[in-house]
């Protein structure tokens, strides 16, 4: 019999992949406006909550996640960011606890300010310099000093070989070198893309391992925009020479005051995952996957 699980962001790039690759393991409940469900609506929450009170676990996904929107909220309570990552994170908690659910909470790499030298691991302080990454912090705070039994899961950059509705990182890249639409990638940043199907499995082991605390589960390998589209080009046999070269810096100091900022260093390091059986691909690997995938293989 399968465990019944509930899920918010169930239908986001993330989470759709999530259900598709682990419906043999879990019996999904989805918990989103498509089905009714308001997370920022606690009494209408909670009757949901009542009624799968069976439920063994909550993957909560659901947030707002355009940075570009966010920081034009920022310091705004009221907006639909801090809402949603902050009061809708905390009505999801407070369920959790009343009805003794585990929680894994699924946050960002944009915690960090980005000016460590080096891979940031989970014992490194948070420090977010944009609105959006602010609001998923405080939203690990409430999960925190809840304590509630939980774990909170850091992504970054997820990528996958379709989904209609979004273009992720790399299928921008693909597009844009296909199409010589390219903007210049940067070569003074850092990210670290990470494979939503290595998430996918992740999060199965969470669910059945229950460990508790933060964990990177981000890709093995981090890179700058430009080394990322490089890879894409040579992977799926695409003309390097469309590919321009950028500067982080020189792009931020062309900016007007009050822009958002952005952070240069967001390497993770994934080594405590790994304690839990859980293997992240590199890059290379990833792109590797999806191109079978997109090839049907």
């Amino acid at each position: 019999m399968k465990k019944k699980i509930i899920g918010t962001g169930l239908s986001g790039l993330v989470g759709s992949r999530i259900r598709e690759l682990t419906n043999d393991k879990f019996h999904w409940v989805d918990f989103s406006l498509e089905t009714g469900i308001d997370i920022l609506d606690f009494s209408l929450l909670k009757e949901a909550f009542e009624t799968h009170k069976d439920a063994e676990g909550v993957v909560h996904l659901a947030a707002f996640t355009d940075t570009n929107a966010a920081w034009q909220q920022r310091g705004d309570k009221k907006g639909l960011c801090y809402r949603l990552n902050v009061e809708g994170t905390r009505n999801i908690v407070d369920l959790c606890r009343r009805y003794k659910k585990y929680l894994v909470y699924i946050s960002t790499d944009f915690v960090f300010d980005g000016k460590k030298k080096g891979a940031y691991s989970e014992e490194d302080k948070p420090d977010p310099i944009e609105w959006y990454g602010y609001t998923k912090f405080l939203g690990e705070q409430v999960v925190e000093k809840s304590g509630l039994k939980a774990a909170i899961a850091r992504i970054a950059f997820p990528y996958r070989a379709a989904f209609p509705k979004k273009q992720d990182l790399i299928r921008k890249i693909l597009t844009g070198i296909k199409e010589n639409s390219l903007y210049p990638m940067f070569t003074d940043q850092t990210i670290t893309p990470t494979f939503i199907d290595d998430i996918s499995l992740g999060i199965a082991v969470f669910l059945e391992k229950k460990p508790q605390g933060i964990f990177h589960l981000t890709g093995s390998s981090s890179h700058s925009p430009y080394q990322i589209a490089l890879t894409v080009a040579q992977i799926f046999g695409l003309p390097p020479e469309r590919i321009k070269k950028g500067s982080l810096r020189q792009y931020l100091q062309s900016l007007p005051p009050g822009s958002k900022p952005y952070q240069q260093n967001l390497a993770l390091s994934n080594q405590k995952i790994r304690k839990l059986g859980v293997v992240m691909k590199k890059l290379k690997d990833g792109l590797l996957m999806i191109k079978k995938q997109m090839e049907g293989k």
